[in-house]
């Protein structure tokens, strides 16, 4: 193996190969390594990787650094190319989507078209979700309240609450998302009433957290630690007043983000929403 000799106390390095945009393969490896916190793992991105001339030399850095290479390559000749090429420099490797490809066409009886998913036709669905996203943007932070009634999800929290990469994050699904920051003092504006309320999804987080995160965003700002917006009697006030908006409204569900992953509270989301499809199924259904 690669990493015999190594010296463990160097950074460690995995290489993500891939002949489209990669991130299939970031997003699992990442997904993975959320296990394993602390662990100081760099992960390389290597994009568009078509042909042998551009694998191997990733490859042989790997070998040299003792990286770990996960790859994700639908040519044949290219997978073949890897595997053999990595089975020489006695490189630990992974091939997510290989197997799974060979399996699906057994499965389905069926020869797949090996082509990168970049270099597919663009479909509705990737056209979907350029709009969500452009609406995304449009409606981040509060800036286009009107955009609240045409939202499939309105997130609602104080500041620091992941509303912004959750946004980001839901709408990559296709979904149209906006968000509002709660002020202390300052009531919502009467467009988040107007929308429909089983859209409106609250944003809690521990206030432990929050202050941390507050203060780690004033030193990225080069403020003072003592500004009022990360002190703790100050911080303990807004989580009250989003608090006692979201009892208010009880149509609406929170989601505690507390040390969670924005993945994890994106699948939370989208099984409140999911939920929801379902009762109004059912009751569409009752009145049949």
């Amino acid at each position: 193996m690669a990493t015999e000799g190594w010296d463990m106390d160097k950074a460690k390095f995995i290489d993500v190969l891939s002949d489209s945009t990669g991130e299939t393969a970031e997003k699992a490896v990442r997904a993975a390594l959320l296990q394993y916190p602390d662990a100081g793992v760099q992960i390389r991105l290597h994009t568009r990787v078509r042909t042998p001339e551009v694998a191997r030399p990733v490859l042989e850095r790997a070998a040299r650094e003792g990286a770990l290479v996960v790859f994700t390559v639908v040519s044949p000749e290219l997978r073949e190319f890897v595997h053999a090429s990595t089975a020489e420099l006695n490189i630990e490797a992974i091939d997510l989507i290989g197997s799974l490809i060979v399996r699906l066409g057994t499965f389905l009886d069926r020869e797949p078209i090996n082509l990168p998913s970049a270099m597919l036709p663009l479909s509705e669905e990737y056209f979907r979700r350029i709009e969500a996203v452009e609406f995304a943007v449009k409606s981040d932070d509060g800036k286009e309240p009107r955009n609240f009634r045409r939202a499939d999800i309105v997130l609602v929290g104080v500041s620091r609450t992941s509303k912004t990469p959750l946004s980001t994050l839901l709408a990559q699904r296709g979904l149209k998302v906006a968000n509002l920051p709660l002020v202390l003092g300052v009531p919502p504006p009467l467009e988040l009433m107007e929308a429909p309320q089983d859209r409106v999804i609250g944003l809690t987080i521990g206030i432990d957290q929050l202050c941390e995160i507050r203060q780690a965003r004033l030193r990225q700002l080069g403020m003072p630690s003592e500004t009022n917006y990360a002190m703790r009697e100050h911080v303990r006030q807004e989580l009250d007043y989003a608090n006692r908006l979201f009892a208010a409204h009880p149509e609406w569900p929170v989601v505690d983000v507390t040390r969670r992953a924005i993945e994890e509270t994106a699948v939370i989301i989208l099984e409140h929403l999911k939920e929801r499809d379902e009762r109004a199924k059912v009751a569409r259904s009752s009145l049949v």
